[in-house]
Formats: C-alpha cells, structure tokens, sequence
C-alpha cells in the first residue's frame, strides 16, 4: 500500500515537471498569460499561426486578450473546405491561398472565446483569448 502511494506520487510529479518544462519559459504574454506553441507577439502584434489542410491545426489556441492580433492561416497544398474560414461572430467569411499565407486581422480581441470553422461548417477552430 506504501509503495503504491509513493509510485503514484512519483509519478504525479514526474508528469507534472515535464508538462511544466515543455512549456518553457518563453511561452509567456506580457501579463504572465502562457500562450499556445502557435502564438507570438512580435512588435506588439500577436500573431495566431493555424495550419489550414484537412482541418485547423491546432484545433484550439490560446491568446491573449487587449493587444492587436491577426490569425495566420497557412494553406500550402490544402484542397479541401478548410479553406473557406467563417468566424461568423466577426462577420469573416474567406477563402484561404493555397500557395501564401494569409493574414486575418482580429483587431484588439477581449477576453473570451472565438469560434471559427470551414466553410462546410465540418471543422471547427477555436481560440480561447484569456485577460
């Protein structure tokens, strides 16, 4: 029964410390907000990357709210309904280049969610802009 309990916590922290190092320490907003591997903020513009090909990847980002932001679609060698991108709460309706990236401006986001999808509606994308 000891052993077991020590094998768990062992475990528990093993698990716990990779997630933690994985994430690194250049991963951070301005506010200490950890963003998504797929988001930077180069001079002071945050740029969301999603890969447009059967589907978004990834399906779900994590930004930050309160600073100028554009989702960077890439749509290289896509021929599929990902991409024609609705985010119908932004009255955006487009159609994504096969062969450049392409830029969709969000403005200054607030806090919450965004939902987009395909023009199908079959793959959804969401980005989850925290404060």
């Amino acid at each position: 029964m000891k052993s077991t309990i020590l094998s768990i916590t062992l475990a528990a922290v093993l698990i716990g410390g990779a997630l933690y190092l994985a994430q690194g320490g250049d991963g951070r907003g301005g506010d200490g907000i950890t963003l998504a591997d797929n988001v930077s903020i180069v001079d002071s513009k945050q740029i969301i990357e999603i890969r447009a090909k059967g589907g978004y990847q990834p399906r779900q980002s994590v930004a930050q709210a309160g600073i100028s932001t554009v989702i960077r679609f890439n749509g290289k060698g896509s021929f599929d309904c990902s991409l024609a991108v609705r985010i119908p709460s932004l009255g955006v309706s487009q159609t994504l280049s096969r062969t450049e990236f392409t830029d969709i401006g969000l403005g200054v986001p607030k806090a919450g969610v965004l939902n987009g999808s395909c023009g199908m509606g079959m793959y959804p994308f969401q980005i989850v802009f925290n404060q």
